[in-house]
């Protein structure tokens, strides 16, 4: 990450790196969005091409290759939405924005890609790297030819949802379905802070049988697996299996609107698809309490004191 930030540097004018680096304790590094609107950093629209490319590059180092892949068909779907719409909103694929916080020299320093339907934020100290949050979406999410998928960025993450759902036994399955109606986006939308997010309830994956948790399990592994192995490893070996409830909201049949998530303490991941007649996914994946590195910032604030 440090080597592909230096690199993008490098590959900008002096406007553009103005607009892209700001120092780490600006209050825009935990400021972020989904939804289109104005954002700080750089527009890699902007960029000449080997600033694009290095700024796709900066993103690699962050995404496994097929979460890579998800976020640049996510990209294309900007053109595909904006002709849906008529051209009115002036929708483009390179409406995306890179913003880094700090300094790749400095011990503690962020970076985040950013535009409508994809939001992934990484903050670094030393060595580590805290990956959340990480938020992908998708409108239209299918794009379908008679009846059949021509592209459809984040099919998995609704596929295996429905097959756990469909196997569970009918007491587990009225557990699990804790609402009728789904919320009309993911509950934490775009709040900087989760910390204190209220335990819903679900089904708990200590319950399940062993064939339907590993189920749940592939479910889990969809999300973090966007991350990179070791990255991805990281974030597996802190949550707690056990405790994680799985719970959904609104119908059960395809084209209705329907959400759910997978909380537990150390995790949470959230899957809504209720807009544009069901066919607008919003996906998060989330560490309650740690999200942009606060997990790590006061053990390097603290070794920034010592005496040395």
């Amino acid at each position: 990450m440090r080597q592909a930030a230096r690199r993008l540097r490098e590959a900008l004018t002096d406007e553009q790196a103005d607009a892209a680096f700001h120092p780490f304790a600006d209050a825009d590094r935990t400021r972020w969005d989904y939804r289109p609107r104005p954002r700080p950093g750089a527009c890699i629209g902007e960029f000449g091409l080997t600033g694009r490319k290095r700024a796709h590059q900066l993103l690699a180092t962050a995404m496994s290759p097929h979460a890579f892949a998800q976020i640049t068909t996510i990209m294309g779907l900007e053109e595909v939405l904006d002709r849906a719409e008529s051209w009115r909103r002036g929708r483009h694929s390179d409406d995306f924005w890179i913003a880094v916080f700090g300094s790749p020299e400095d011990e503690a320093w962020a970076w985040r890609f950013e535009g409508h339907h994809v939001s992934v934020s990484m903050t670094v100290v030393a060595e580590e790297v805290s990956p959340t949050p990480v938020f992908l979406g998708a409108n239209p999410a299918s794009v379908d030819y008679r009846g059949t998928p021509v592209v459809r960025p984040l099919a998995i993450e609704e596929e295996l949802a429905r097959d756990l759902l469909a196997r569970l036994p009918d007491r587990q399955r009225a557990q699990a379905i804790v609402s009728p109606v789904a919320p009309s986006d993911i509950r934490t939308g775009n709040a900087r802070d989760i910390t204190d997010i209220d335990r819903w309830p679900g089904l708990r994956a200590a319950d399940l049988s062993r064939g339907n948790a590993e189920i749940l399990d592939r479910l889990i592994d969809v999300y973090l697996d966007r991350l990179p192995p070791s990255l991805a490893a990281a974030e597996r070996a802190v949550i707690e299996p056990d405790a994680i409830h799985f719970a959904w909201e609104g119908s059960a049949e395809r084209g209705g609107g329907h959400y759910y998530r997978l909380q537990s303490p150390r995790l949470l991941i959230e899957y809504d698809n209720t807009q544009n007649d069901a066919n607008h996914v919003h996906t998060v994946l989330r560490r309650p309490g740690d999200d942009f590195g606060r997990g790590l910032l006061p053990s390097h604030v603290a070794s920034e004191r010592e005496p040395r």
